[in-house]
Parts: C-alpha cells; structure tokens; sequence
C-alpha cells in the first residue's frame, strides 16, 4: 500500500459526509450534466475538503486541497490512472489509445516523441507558419470588422487552433479559416460532446439502440477518420520523397511513424491514428476555449484590456506581420492575462483518477479501482491563496509566488500537459492579432452579463459573439 499525504488516524471512505445517496443510482441523478462541475463544487463547500460521492454503484472520493491533488497527479502513472471507462468509450467510438488516454506501458512509449514534438525548439521552427495562420484569422476578422458583422467567437477561435495543430503536430495546412464548406472542424465539434456524455451515462444505453444522434456521430467519427487516414498517408508520402525526414522528422505525425515502423517499438499505426486524432480533439477545443473566456473577462475588465492593448501595441506596433518568437516572451501583462483566466475559468475544473492499488490519499483509505475526483478550480479561487479570490486580476501573476502550485491548468507530475507550451504560445499569438489589429466593440453572451459555463468535457463559455472595429480604418 502507498501512502500519499498520510496524516492518522485514518478514515474510511464510508465515514466521510456527502451527499446522501439513493439505491442503485447514488447520488447520479442530483447531477447535472452540462453543470456537474458547478454541482460537485457546491457539494465541496457543503461538505468540507474530503468527502464521499456514489456514482450508481461506484464509491468516489472528492478532493479539492490542491496539495491532495498534486499527490495524486504525482503518483501517475503507477498508483493512479485515468478512468478504464475512458479507455473503453474511446474504443467504442473507433479510435485508438492516443497519449491522453494511453495507460502503463503504451503510454511510456508514446510519451517521449509527443514531448519531443512539442518542445520549445520545435515550436519556434514551427513559428513562421503560425503567422501565417494569425494572418488568415486577421484577414477573417477585418472582413467581420469591414461589414459589421457579429464574429462566432469560439467557432473562429476553434479553427484558429485547429489550422495550427495541424501545421505543427502533422504538417497538413488545413486551413479552415479561410472556407465555409463542410469541414473537419464541424465533426469534432460533436465528438467531444459525445465522449463527455457517454462517460457521465447511468446506462451505456449506445451498446444496444442508436439514437438519431449516434447515427450522426459516427458519420462524423468516420469523417474525421478518413481525414486522420490521409494525414498519415501525406505523410509517409513526404517522407518517401524525402528520406531524410526519417532521421530528422519534422513533426509529431512522423516522428510516430517512424517509430512505428521500428522492429519491437510498441508503437503502430493505430497508435499514429489514435494521438493524431487526440491532437486534433485536445488541441482545438482545449486552447481555443480558454481564449474566449479570456476575451470575454478582457472586455468586463476595460482596465486590464487596456493595459493588455498597450503592451501588444508598444512590442508589437501596427504591423502584425513583424511580430516574431523571440517577442513572445516581451508579453508579461498578456501572460498574466492568461493565467488569470485559467485561473479562474479552468477548462478542466476537475480531474478524475482511478486507483491503481490500495492507497492513502490525505487521511482516507482508498481502496483499489475506487475513483478520486479532484475539483481543481477549488483551492484557486479560495482567499486563502489569492488576494480576493473570486476577482480578475492579472497583476497577481507579475509578482513571485506559489501560485502556480495552487493553479494548474495543464495538470502536474509525469502526466503533466506536453502541449502547454505550444498552447501558450498559441494564445499570445491570437491574442497580438486581435489587439494590435483591432479594437473590441462588445463580447455578448445570449442572455447579457456574464458567460454561463457549460461542461462539455471542457468547460465551455456559452455563445459568445464579438463584433470588432479595424484599426486600419
């Protein structure tokens, strides 16, 4: 048995509050779907910082000390992994085990090349051609700004960051930004919604009766394969021309397949399909979200955009085309903005794991196969940890601190987020383009005032829309 924060005498599981439970459901049908964070995080202030959650039969354990849960990621991925009902939902649905949902042995050989594909130098070769993309997403938004017209926010957002996973992790320019016909992004719009439900689901019900909306996911499911399908066929295309791209890949779609092909690598095709297709999902929904609810904090906060304005445009100037890597580090304030933002609307605000072998979490008996859902947002929002918590204040970051051990958004330990860094870089990026380029004349929300989040296995700001005016003009 392993033993993380020990602290005797110990408690079992059913000596702890929570809520109580019905027969065979639990505590299930007091849920929400589309707010089961909001629901999970009132249960933590009801019941204090350790309490016990039936899900139908299954026992869970509800964290929300960040040093708790840090113990928990850091014992990842031998004492913990994520829950085998994402690996199976995940086989159902056609893909393979990508990085995300790879476990034990798959997940060490995947491990290290999705790394090598995301580090730094990588991402600054890669530079340039995320310019390019920028360029599209201005030349789309003055278009908006020229016509008065209300930009869909998030749909923008999310074919900023699709174009520019795809360029960097398989070197396809995909280029969504620049069409209106059906494309790739529309289809994994839909798939992450599925995989939230299905996981959250009483009854697999899916296994037995399709409903009209299984039938319309797995159109999507097989588009999006087909498309996967021909990333890797460019691909070993490229690299027949080019032999020398297997000794030096120049991106992650590669760098998998040449470790595919190796004799014992525990790496296939599947393997390629399966973080191709993570990466388009994880890559477009995760970075683009957080860059609405960034925008949309920005403009309740004129303060703070305007001291975010004037930095961009004091490195940046007029001309967006002569912003390069080595300024992305001269952006402290618009930095901070962003770990304000995760700080306050995590599109992860919680994380579930599930128990490897009989442990101790803090002064709780954890039983083998039992689940720890760890509420991140939790301890970050606490007074006890920030200055006026529930307030966005980006100048917290600017200062020397913990911080960054209470808030995590891309997660801590070995299972720690490989595109974090590229997810930065990303956002300052978009960011440079709309406030060197543009000035913000609203950010709404359907019903007015602040954005609802919605959960859908990130946790989304509902239907923000944007109308811009050009600097240009």
């Amino acid at each position: 048995m392993s033993t993380l924060l020990s602290h005797p005498p110990l408690r079992r599981l059913d000596q702890l509050p929570g809520p109580r439970p019905l027969p065979v459901v639990g505590n299930a049908l007091q849920l929400k779907r589309p707010r089961i964070h909001l629901d999970f995080e009132q249960w933590a202030r009801e019941y204090g910082p350790t309490f016990l959650v039936r899900l139908g039969p299954t026992p869970v354990l509800v964290l929300t000390d960040h040093e708790a849960i840090n113990a928990v990621m850091k014992d990842r991925p031998d004492g913990f992994r994520r829950p085998a009902s994402l690996e199976r939902v995940v086989k159902e649905l056609g893909g393979a085990q990508g990085l995300f949902s790879a476990e034990g042995q798959d997940w060490h050989h995947q491990r290290r090349m999705v790394m090598a594909a995301f580090s730094p130098t990588h991402v600054r070769a890669y530079f340039p051609a995320l310019m390019k993309v920028a360029q599209r997403l201005n030349g789309r938004w003055q278009k908006a700004a020229q016509q008065g017209q209300a930009i869909d926010l998030q749909g923008d957002l999310m074919r900023f960051t699709v174009d520019a996973i795809s360029g960097l992790a398989f070197g396809v320019d995909m280029n969504t930004l620049e069409s209106d016909e059906e494309i790739i992004q529309r289809h994994l719009d839909k798939i992450f919604p599925a995989l939230f439900k299905r996981l959250n689901a009483l009854l697999p019900y899916w296994r037995y009766v399709k409903l009209p909306s299984d039938h319309d996911l797995d159109r999507s499911l097989k588009t999006v394969r087909d498309a996967i399908n021909g990333f890797i066929e460019q691909a070993r295309e490229r690299m027949r021309q080019e032999p020398t791209r297997r000794e030096q890949p120049t991106n992650l779609i590669e760098a998998l397949i040449v470790a595919a092909d190796q004799p014992d690598s525990g790496v296939n095709d599947q393997v390629v399909a399966g973080n191709v297709f993570t990466m388009l999902l994880a890559g477009e929904d995760t970075t683009a979200n957080t860059l609405a609810w960034l925008i949309h904090l920005l403009h309740r906060h004129p303060a703070a955009l305007q001291r975010a304005q004037d930095e961009v445009r004091r490195v940046v100037g007029d001309e967006l085309s002569a912003f390069h890597m080595d300024q992305v580090g001269d952006l402290p304030y618009v930095d901070a903005c962003i770990q304000e933002t995760m700080r306050l609307k995590p599109v992860a605000p919680f994380r579930v794991q599930q128990a490897l072998r009989d442990t101790v979490v803090g002064d709780v008996l954890v039983p083998r196969d039992a689940l720890v859902w760890c509420i991140s947002r939790h301890d970050a929002l606490n007074d006890q940890h920030f200055q006026n918590g529930a307030a966005f204040m980006p100048e917290r970051w600017l200062a020397e601190g913990t911080a960054k051990k209470v808030s995590t958004p891309f997660g801590s330990g070995p299972r720690v987020c490989p595109g974090r860094y590229l997810a930065m870089v990303e956002m300052k990026v978009a960011m440079v383009t709309l406030l060197s380029q543009f000035d913000i004349v609203t950010v709404d929300t359907p019903q007015g005032g602040e954005a609802q989040e919605l959960m859908s296995f990130t946790m989304t700001p509902v239907g923000l829309s944007m109308r811009l005016k050009s600097r240009l003009s």
